[in-house]
């Protein structure tokens, strides 16, 4: 009798524990996917933003613009993502009134390789590889 119990019972039990972990892990999955989706567009936009501290395109707005993005992507952003950033800031704020910031081009390709290693996991790039082209001249 329980022998007939536990053949009956057995198959069920497996494919109700197989369905659960089914779900779940499509579920982990899909979240992953959201996260990743809103981060990749959230960057996005600092990366654009960015534009305001180079060039002929630096100006007060972006840089504005910049550090509002900034202080919401504390929300989502990896942690070497905010020091990365958090770098930069400070070379800005140390070079204040110079012309150009020492290593800027190389502080703000740190900023995107930090995102892509967040983003990708993985990136064989070097920051000095940044390379900034003023359309504007």
């Amino acid at each position: 009798m329980s022998k007939d119990i536990l053949l009956i019972f057995l198959p069920l039990l497996t494919g109700v524990i197989g369905s659960y972990a089914t779900y779940y892990f499509t579920q982990k999955a899909k979240r992953f996917d959201s996260i990743l989706r809103n981060k990749e567009e959230k960057y996005s936009n600092l990366i654009f933003l960015l534009q305001g501290f180079v060039g002929n395109t630096a100006n007060g707005e972006l840089k504005r613009k910049f550090l509002n993005e900034f202080y919401k992507s504390w929300l989502y952003s990896g942690e070497n993502v905010i020091q990365s950033i958090n770098s930069l800031l400070q070379a800005v704020m140390e070079a204040k009134g110079k012309s150009a910031v020492p290593n800027g081009k190389e502080l703000i390709g740190n900023v995107i390789i930090e995102m892509r290693k967040d983003l990708q996991q993985k990136c064989k790039l070097n920051p000095s590889e940044y390379m900034y082209v003023n359309v504007y001249d």
